[in-house]
């Protein structure tokens, strides 16, 4: 009895062994699922990789285009600045846009200068010969951009004064016209211009003693501006030297 019932495990055993020896034993599970596992982590990584790379490629791409000039699409812009605006009847905004193109910041403006003092304590420094053969003389009808400043109210971003009159500000068609020598304007002012030409720049020191003798007699330009009146009224109250810049756009 006792034989056959070693017998019957030992048959018992025998048979679970080899049912199961085609499975796998749980280390070898583990490993299974690590190793597939490391293989997903693989594949993303891989492809995470290419995507960063595709991405990088496309930018350096899209910079290098860009990089250019932009396209006008065959249109001249400098010739869009001589066709009128819509809605302005008075023609005031095609004529200022017209002044500014042909008046714009030059080379030259930057060449030093000295000074040009005349009898009358007035001085001059030229900072652009203009063209033509039109020249400021005696009778002549002229018309100019024009800007003074208070030499006594310099700042750090305006040192050579603050402005309290500005042909752009304080008229409509961002200029003064007037005939030399008819009276409108200081007689210095006037003398310190005489030879400029059409597109001429010159900045115009008047000294104190003819600024009030100037006012006394009307020939001071005006502003209209609030911050403009303020100042003009200010600079009479201490040293009034006025530093005029002039661009000459028309002579005849």
């Amino acid at each position: 009895m006792r034989a056959t019932t070693i017998f019957s495990l030992n048959a018992l055993m025998a048979y679970y062994a080899e049912a199961f020896s085609g499975l796998p034993s749980p280390k070898r599970q583990i490993k299974s699922s690590l190793s597939v596992a490391n293989s997903n982590d693989a594949d993303v990584h891989n492809r995470r990789s290419f995507l960063i790379q595709s991405a990088a490629s496309a930018s350096s791409i899209l910079l290098l285009t860009n990089t250019g000039s932009p396209a006008n699409a065959g249109i001249d812009p400098s010739a869009l600045k001589a066709l009128p605006v819509e809605g302005d009847t008075t023609g005031v905004a095609s004529r200022l846009r017209q002044i500014e193109t042909l008046n714009g910041p030059r080379p030259e403006d930057s060449k030093d200068i000295a000074f040009e003092k005349l009898a009358s304590g007035a001085s001059y420094r030229e900072y652009r010969e203009g063209r033509g053969d039109a020249v400021v003389a005696n009778g002549s009808k002229v018309a100019v951009e024009m800007t003074i400043r208070c030499q006594s109210f310099a700042t750090a971003d305006e040192p050579g004064g603050v402005k309290y009159f500005s042909t752009k500000a304080d008229t409509e068609f961002n200029e003064l016209a007037w005939t030399i020598g008819d009276g409108e304007l200081p007689s210095a002012l006037e003398e310190c211009m005489i030879g400029m030409r059409k597109g001429g720049v010159r900045r115009i020191e008047l000294p104190s003693t003819v600024v009030f003798a100037a006012r006394k007699n009307n020939q001071l330009p005006l502003p209209i501006t609030k911050e403009g009146k303020r100042r003009f009224e200010q600079l009479f109250k201490t040293d009034a030297t006025l530093l005029f810049e002039v661009l000459v756009t028309r002579i005849k």
